[in-house]
């Protein structure tokens, strides 16, 4: 991690009583949290459990019905825009580039909270935004329009647009989308990184449980619209745990590379034949 990026200040992201809902519908119904401070922390769940929901709502793009998201004691909704841009950086599951915008001019927008009133550019910006796009692998994407790409270039682009930003706590939903399992790994690489030479507070809503494993200090589990368990993976990922979160028959070993929980689904079916008896 170059030195260009400035180190994160320590914040604490909190939900007192925090309900969301959309249309009417309650989805996370009275949930209390606090976020581990300059750690890495990953939200699963089922497909449906709210866990998606939980990260708009801590980010301030879902008004809550009931209760409140803070940072750093201060309610989130009291907060200047350009003020909480500079601490809260937000990388939502299907954010919309501007028609016909560069790469280099995308992730510019993430300097933005940094600069006057009048949004002049300078060399300093320029020197973080290159830096975004080579942490990234999408330096030489810069010329070429967003619209260009392709999905999993397009995902790399956004978050060297969220690491432009330079903010002390990141929250990203779904990052590893679109990315092959290389680029999933070099993504989680780097966010791990920042975390750990910036300080940033990494939190990221993650569908693989054996990555979120991997790479998060702390698990928040969501089933229902409640938080089921939190803590460390190996204090989270339990075999009765994956029965009540994800219907899930498996068997949880040590990962043989970091010694995390790795998952091993069991199946009660013969899914593949072998080829001399097709």
């Amino acid at each position: 991690m170059s030195d260009i990026l400035s180190p994160a200040a320590p914040r604490t992201v909190a939900a007192q009583g925090l309900s969301l809902a959309y249309d009417g519908r309650v989805v996370v119904p009275g949930l209390d949290l606090e976020l581990a401070t300059g750690r890495i922390t990953a939200i699963v769940g089922a497909n449906g459990s709210g866990k998606s929901t939980l990260l708009r709502g801590l980010a301030r793009l879902l008004k809550p019905q009931a209760g409140v998201v803070t940072l750093d004691g201060e309610d989130v909704r009291g907060i200047p825009g350009r003020r909480l841009a500079r601490m809260l950086g937000i990388l939502p599951q299907e954010p919309v580039a501007p028609d016909g915008i560069t790469v280099a001019d995308l992730v510019m927008r993430g300097r933005h909270p940094h600069q006057g009133v009048f949004g002049v550019r300078d060399r300093a910006d320029d020197a973080v935004v290159a830096e975004a796009l080579r942490l990234t692998d999408a330096l030489e994407l810069a010329g070429m329009r967003v619209a260009e790409l392709s999905g999993g270039q397009r995902q790399r682009v956004w978050i060297a647009m969220a690491l432009a930003q330079n903010p002390d706590v990141l929250l990203l939903d779904e990052p590893t989308t679109f990315l092959d399992i290389a680029h999933q790994v070099d993504v989680l690489d780097l966010l791990a990184d920042l975390n750990a030479r910036l300080g940033t507070t990494v939190v990221m809503v993650l569908h693989d449980l054996n990555l979120a494993a991997r790479y998060a200090d702390e698990l928040v589990v969501m089933s229902g619209g409640r938080l089921l368990a939190s803590g460390s993976p190996a204090a989270v990922i339990t075999e009765p745990l994956l029965a009540e979160a994800f219907g899930l028959t498996a068997r949880v070993i040590a990962d043989p590379v970091t010694g995390s929980p790795l998952v091993v689904p069991i199946t009660h079916r013969r899914t593949f034949e072998r080829k001399e008896d097709r």
